[in-house]
């Protein structure tokens, strides 16, 4: 059985690049269900990708679910989560190598049946201040916290140990074990949480951190103060802090409704528009660090020395300069398109004007406006589509029966998104089409192609021709060529003869290769040559005189251009022509004789 929340978080979130880093690697989230900060590594181009991937891969957990989920339900979503964020970063950074070898830490809270849900890995913090007393809630899995918990060191001498920013267990490019330590406990009215990563908790005391929570009540206002004593501390690494206060609705009415914008800071709120999508609702970038704060000492004495001398050039301007303003020279606790009240309570409301939009009167004077984004689908985009013609917007019947061609129209504004849509649709459509009488070409050229080759190949095997193997006389089935190194014939008959006991021109014809019509006339062919083979050896029956008469099956060897094919027909006749002849010529001399 699950029940619902009776408390309401309140959260806000600073991030700042430091003094000393060119860029911000950290990445941090608070919404009312969900709190994280994520400490990118990596080098310039890979920390911040990395927070930012782990961020976006928790963000959905902020969204309302349909159903009211269990403390289970959502104890095993943050590490499914956290572990999608670890196969998401391995997976960019294998395709880009220039991101080899980033990661991230994860410390992220969430609020469900009045039970805080904690997911962490790293060494990022979580801190809850609880009834005036401030609990460590995370531990760190690094090199020198290994190092105290073995008796090696003591946590004093931490602090300044050489090896203090080695981490044992991130997200990322690495091989470590990417499940995050998963712990629950009971939430209470009036706690108040603080995340941040290491650039904060690492030059604070506990001490310092456990009288600011408890003494700063608006969380941007603590979340301020917090990144400002690091830096002022010292800090030489990018500051991040998330502030969360869980306190008791103050009417029924604020118990169902969203009651504050999730905000991002870091590398995160460089890119909005996809985070918003995921939420499904309007998302806001985080306060900047106050001008208090972000300036080093050297930037600020070079501006007194500047407003010094702009002072001693205009007198006028240097009282205007005088004139009252506010304690600290912006909105009190004004901030992302929110407005934090003494108790730390915070309203939404439009931002149409620089005095309602939650931007402090010196940002909408410099023009500092903090960046929100909204879903497609609770926004027209028409800052990011052209407005389309005419001719395109559709006639729409509203529901009184009245119609509209106004593109301002939030009916016409629908329709021309389902337009687009369909649109969009169409084109794919048109697109898979094309891909696919694409493909279909090509499979019939190849086909095409494939048939050719089959049908040259069987008509090669249909043809003979007689020439030499191993240097004796064959019989070869196919063509005398071969095609990209493939032969076209193969030997089909064997004989004894060899070729170098031929004479000379039989041995150019063999080397050339003597074609045939088919097996029978390449068979007549090799019989000639065997018997021009046989006489060259003595190896031809004769009778007992040296005069006699050859027999009218004994083959004569006959001579044919070179290259060229011999007619079996021919070559019987030339035999049997020959025969005759050498019969006639022994029987005149027998008669001679006599």
């Amino acid at each position: 059985m699950t029940t619902r929340n009776t408390l309401l978080l309140y959260s806000t979130t600073v991030s700042d690049t430091g003094y000393v880093r060119s860029n911000n690697q950290d990445s941090s989230f608070a919404g009312e269900r969900l709190i994280a900060i994520c400490d990118g590594m990596g080098g310039h181009a890979g920390g911040d990708t990395a927070s930012t991937i782990a961020v976006r891969s928790l963000a959905h957990i902020e969204r309302e679910p349909a159903e009211p989920q269990s403390v289970g339900e959502v104890a095993a979503l943050m590490e499914t989560s956290v572990i999608a964020a670890h196969d998401a970063i391995v997976g960019k950074a294998k395709r880009e190598r220039k991101l080899s070898g980033m990661g991230t830490t994860v410390t992220a809270v969430t609020l469900v049946e009045d039970h805080w849900v904690l997911a962490h890995i790293g060494d990022s913090r979580a801190y809850l201040l609880r009834n005036g007393r401030i609990i460590h809630a995370t531990k760190d899995h690094s090199y020198v916290q290994h190092l105290i918990d073995s008796g090696r060191i003591t946590p004093a001498e931490a602090k300044n140990h050489p090896q203090r920013n080695v981490v044992m267990r991130v997200l990322g490019d690495f091989d470590i074990d990417p499940r995050p330590d998963i712990s629950v406990r009971k939430a209470q009215p009036g706690d108040r949480w603080m995340l941040c990563s290491d650039g904060v908790c690492g030059v604070l005391s506990d001490s310092t951190i456990r009288e600011t929570l408890e003494t700063v009540t608006n969380p941007q206002d603590c979340a301020q103060q917090l990144v400002g004593m690091a830096l002022k501390a010292g800090s030489t690494d990018n500051c991040t802090a998330v502030i969360a206060d869980a306190n008791i609705p103050l009417s029924p009415e604020e118990q169902g409704h969203r009651h504050q914008i999730p905000l991002v800071g870091g590398a995160v709120s460089a890119d909005l528009p996809p985070l918003a999508e995921i939420l499904g609702t309007t998302v806001a970038q985080a306060p900047r660090l106050r001008d208090e704060y972000a300036k080093s000492p050297a930037q600020k004495a070079a501006e007194l020395m500047a407003a010094a001398q702009e002072d001693a050039a205009d007198p006028a301007d240097a009282q205007a300069a005088d004139a009252p303003q506010g304690e600290d020279g912006d909105s009190v606790g004004s901030y992302g398109g929110a407005f934090v009240a003494d108790d730390g309570h915070r309203e939404v409301r439009s931002a149409d004007t620089p005095e309602d939009s939650g931007v402090s009167s010196s940002d909408a004077e410099t023009g500092d406006t903090p960046n929100i984004a909204s879903p497609v689908s609770l926004m027209p985009n028409a800052a990011e589509d052209p407005m389309p013609d005419t001719s395109e917007i559709p006639v729409v019947t509203k529901q009184d029966g009245t119609e509209s061609t106004d593109p301002h129209d939030p009916a016409v504004v629908h329709a021309i998104q389902r337009q687009k849509v369909q649109q969009t649709k169409q084109d794919i459509k048109r697109r898979h089409v094309r891909r696919g009488v694409v493909a279909a070409i090509v499979a019939a050229v190849v086909l095409v192609i494939a048939g050719g080759l089959f049908a040259a190949w069987r008509w090669s095997q249909s043809q003979y021709y007689v020439g030499e193997s191993n240097g004796y006389v064959v019989i070869y089935q196919g063509v005398n060529t071969d095609v990209f190194g493939y032969n076209l014939s193969h030997v089909e008959e064997q004989s004894h003869i060899r070729v170098d006991g031929l004479s000379e021109n039989s041995q150019q014809r063999l080397q050339q290769g003597v074609t045939a019509g088919s097996k029978s006339e390449a068979e007549a062919l090799l019989n000639v040559f065997i018997t021009e083979g046989q006489r060259s050896t003595g190896s031809v029956p004769s009778q007992s005189s040296s005069s006699a008469t050859p027999s009218a099956s004994e083959s004569v060897t006959v001579s044919a251009p070179v290259g060229t094919s011999l007619d079996p027909s021919a070559a019987s006749s030339a035999a049997s022509d020959s025969a005759t002849s050498d019969s006639s010529a022994s029987a005149s001399g027998q008669g001679a004789t006599q």
